[in-house]
């Protein structure tokens, strides 16, 4: 097992947390009115509601990820996904910005918040499902199934990587912290699930057509 494999792998969880949509958005709005740990907290129930769906999607998939066909509907499934997340955050990019009050949430208040935000959205299964399933079968068809919950877990530490780099990003950063450099995150992360999704579907297109 490679370190730089495992190193793409929690690269790609990075990614994955990065576009600023509503859980993010979330999360600088707590920290920057509350401080640290609340803008941890609401990373912290986002994080769990997509365990279950990783979790979900893990053990309803693992048996069947060894079918070409699936491979090649997860990859291609996967990577409309990705484009569509990527683009979505560039285009988007223009209506993320920073609001500031001075109202004190408590932390279940923001655990609850990340929590449903994640849970609720209709989104999250398809996202999960598209995603992560394709990554099972591409770890199942480069590595069998013995490696699938190792790179799981490198998704996850990308995942909770992003959470405590908002939650301090938040505090210790406050002053570099604008609507710009928001902006510039999501562009970036914007980039880099495309990169991922236009690698998934050629993935998808060589099986198809190989």
């Amino acid at each position: 097992m490679s370190i730089g494999i495992l190193i793409s792998y929690i690269f790609l969880g990075l990614s994955l947390a990065a576009p600023i949509g509503p859980v993010n958005s979330a999360r600088l709005d707590k920290g920057i009115k509350n401080g640290f740990w609340h803008a941890w907290i609401v990373g912290a129930g986002s994080m769990v509601a997509d365990a279950l769906f990783m979790l979900m999607v893990y053990f309803g998939m693992v048996q069947f990820l060894g079918i070409p066909i699936v491979q090649i509907f997860l990859w291609l499934f996967g990577g409309f996904i990705l484009i569509y997340s990527g683009t979505e955050s560039i285009l988007g990019v223009n209506k993320v910005n920073l609001t500031y009050t001075r109202k004190k949430d408590s932390l279940s208040k923001c655990f609850l918040t990340g929590f449903i935000m994640s849970v609720t959205s209709p989104l999250s299964i398809l996202f999960w499902l598209g995603i992560y399933g394709s990554i099972l079968a591409k770890t199942a068809q480069t590595n069998g199934t013995s490696q699938l919950l190792i790179y799981s877990c490198m998704i996850f530490i990308g995942l909770t990587l992003w959470d405590i780099f908002v939650a301090g990003l938040t505090t210790g950063f406050r002053k570099f912290l604008n609507d710009e450099s928001l902006k510039a995150i999501s562009i970036i992360s914007g980039i880099s699930l495309l990169g991922f999704g236009l690698y998934f579907g050629y993935q998808g297109l060589k099986a198809l057509f190989g």
